[in-house]
C-alpha cells in the first residue's frame, strides 16, 4: 500500500504517537485542577503552548489550542463578524477556499453581513487588484488561504498582508492548514492577525489545531463555558492532542528546509512522468504552488473510477477535498480556476507526505499508466 492523499491526512508519526501515549498515560489531571496532577497537566500545556509559538515565532500568549482547522477558521471568521459588526458587515474571502471558509460565509450573509468572493486566474491565484476593488468602508475582514488545498496554489499573502496595512481596522486572516512545513511561513512579517493550522496535516493528530491571534486583537468566542484558553475557546483542554501537536510541530519546523527541497523533487519527477501520458492536463500551477500538491486530469476518464482502478494497484489518492470527496460535482476551484467541467470532473489530486520516496512515485506512475491503458478504451465506446 502507497499512501499518497497526505492533504486529507497525514499518518502520524511514531514519535507523535509515544507523546501522547506517555500524556495520556501519565499526565491525565484536569489542567485546571489545584492539586499536583493538575499542574503537572498544565506544565505539559504550557511547554505545548511554547514550542508551538517558537515554531510559528509567535508569542505564547498568541497560541490558542482548538479542535482542528474547521473550528479555528470558524472561530476567527465569526468571532471577527461578532465583535465588529457595528463596525461594518462587508467580509472578503475568495471563491477556492475550503468549506470551512466558505460555508462560514454563506452562513453570514444569511445573518445580513456582505461577502465578496473574490475571482481566481487560471493559476487559481487572486490579484491585488481585484483585492483593492473590493474593498470598502465597511470591510472589517479579509480571509485568504496561504496553500490550496486542491491544486497547491500558493496565494500572495505577503502582498495582500503589505497592502492591508493601509487599513489598522481591517483584519487579516490565512488558513494555512496546508502550509506548515511544506512552504515557509512569516505571521508577523506578512501582518497577519489571525492564522490557523491543523495537526494531522503535518503528521500529528486528529482532532486538535491551533489559532493564532495577534496580541491585544479581540474577537467573540465561539465556545463559552468554562473560560479556558483565556476565555478564547471554553473545554477542557485535550492534553495528549496538545502535546502530540507540539511534537509533531518540532518535528516539522526542524525539518522543514530539507523536506521542503525534497519534495519539491518528487513533485518534479511525478509532474514530469504525468507529462508522458497521452493527454494528461497538469491542473497545478508550474509557479506558484506548494511542493506537495498535485492535481491532474486525464480526458476521458471519470476520477472516481480511476481512483479505485489505483486502489486496486495499491495507491490510496483522492479526487479533490476530503471534505467535499463524495458530492459528485466537479471542483468549485477547478472551475474557479478556469477548467473545463470535463476536464475538472476528471481531476485527480496527489498529494505527499514525508514517508514518499522516489521508488514510490515511479510505482505510481507505472501503476497509471496500466490502468489508463486498461480502462480508457472502455471510456471511449
Amino acid at each position: 500500500m502507497i499512501y499518497l492523499d497526505n492533504s486529507a491526512t497525514t499518518q502520524p508519526d511514531p514519535q507523535v504517537i509515544e507523546t501522547m501515549k506517555r500524556t495520556m498515560e501519565t499526565f491525565y489531571g484536569n489542567p485546571s485542577s489545584l492539586h499536583r496532577m493538575g499542574v503537572e497537566a498544565e506544565n505539559v500545556l504550557k511547554q505545548a503552548r511554547q514550542i508551538a509559538a517558537q515554531a510559528l515565532g509567535k508569542k505564547p500568549s498568541e497560541i490558542y489550542f482548538t479542535s482542528g482547522g474547521t473550528e479555528s477558521n470558524n472561530t476567527a471568521i465569526k468571532g471577527v463578524a461578532m465583535r465588529y459588526k457595528d463596525r461594518g458587515r462587508h467580509i472578503i474571502t475568495t471563491q477556492v477556499e475550503h468549506a470551512s471558509v466558505i460555508d462560514v460565509c454563506r452562513q453570514l450573509e444569511e445573518f445580513g453581513f456582505e461577502v465578496t468572493y473574490l475571482p481566481v486566474d487560471n493559476q487559481g491565484r487572486v490579484s491585488i487588484d481585484s483585492l483593492k476593488q473590493a474593498m470598502r468602508p465597511d470591510t472589517i475582514l479579509v480571509s485568504i488561504m496561504h496553500v490550496n488545498n486542491e491544486v497547491g496554489t500558493i496565494q500572495p499573502i505577503n502582498q495582500i498582508g503589505t497592502y492591508l496595512k493601509l487599513f489598522p481596522k481591517v483584519i487579516f486572516h490565512v488558513d494555512a492548514v496546508q502550509s506548515f512545513g511544506k512552504v515557509p511561513l512569516r505571521i508577523n512579517e506578512w501582518g497577519i492577525d489571525l492564522l490557523s493550522l491543523s495537526a494531522h496535516k503535518f503528521h500529528g493528530p486528529r482532532g486538535i489545531g491551533i489559532l493564532v491571534k495577534r496580541e491585544n486583537l479581540q474577537i467573540e468566542p465561539l465556545l463559552k463555558g468554562g473560560g479556558q484558553e483565556g476565555g478564547l475557546r471554553s473545554g477542557t483542554e485535550n492534553i495528549p492532542g496538545i502535546a502530540g501537536m507540539a511534537k509533531a510541530m518540532r518535528l516539522a519546523d526542524e525539518a522543514a528546509s530539507k523536506e521542503i527541497i525534497r519534495l519539491q523533487k518528487l513533485k518534479q519527477q511525478l509532474i514530469s512522468g504525468l507529462e508522458e501520458i497521452n493527454g494528461c492536463e497538469i491542473n497545478t500551477p508550474t509557479e506558484n504552488s506548494a511542493p506537495h500538491i498535485i492535481n491532474f486530469s486525464i480526458p476521458g476518464m471519470k476520477a472516481e473510477v480511476l481512483l479505485h482502478a489505483l486502489e486496486a494497484e495499491g495507491f490510496y489518492v483522492s479526487t479533490r477535498s476530503a471534505c467535499s470527496a463524495k458530492s459528485d460535482e466537479p471542483s468549485p476551484v477547478l472551475l474557479a480556476s478556469g477548467i473545463p467541467v470535463e476536464r475538472a470532473k476528471a481531476a485527480l489530486r496527489i498529494s505527499l507526505g514525508k514517508s514518499n520516496t522516489e521508488e514510490e512515485i515511479d510505482q505510481f506512475l507505472q501503476a497509471l499508466q496500466r490502468c489508463v491503458k486498461r480502462i480508457l478504451p472502455y471510456r471511449k465506446v
